[in-house]
């Protein structure tokens, strides 16, 4: 790997570049919520050579807004499956202002 491929993963949300650590250091949390949040299968974090979790950006944002909720006295599980539903929505929301922009053109061009 050259020195350029390194600095492209800076910008890489999806690249695990955060021990647990870390990442519990960046949330202001706890390895342990970052393991529970883990176990409900909110985040899946890559393991290092040595079995170490690593998360990525992305991964943290995620585990922000369960902490948010958390912080709210929303049980961890019911905060996983919140953010996991809101996730699943914004997808659909995204999916359906694509296939709407496909038919209007469509529509436009007929």
């Amino acid at each position: 790997m050259t020195a350029d491929d390194s600095f492209n993963r800076l910008d890489d949300d999806d690249y695990p570049a955060y021990t647990m650590g870390r990442a519990a250091e960046i949330l202001g949390t706890t390895q342990g919520f970052l393991r529970a949040i883990g176990e409900a299968r909110l985040i899946t974090p890559l393991r290092s050579e040595g079995g170490h979790r690593r998360y990525s950006r992305y991964q943290l944002r995620i585990a922000a807004r369960a902490r948010e909720l958390v912080d709210q006295g929303t049980p961890v599980e019911a905060a996983c499956r919140i953010v996991i539903l809101e996730d699943q929505l914004e997808e659909a929301q995204r999916s359906n202002a694509e296939h709407r922009r496909a038919a209007e053109s469509t529509t436009a061009v007929s």
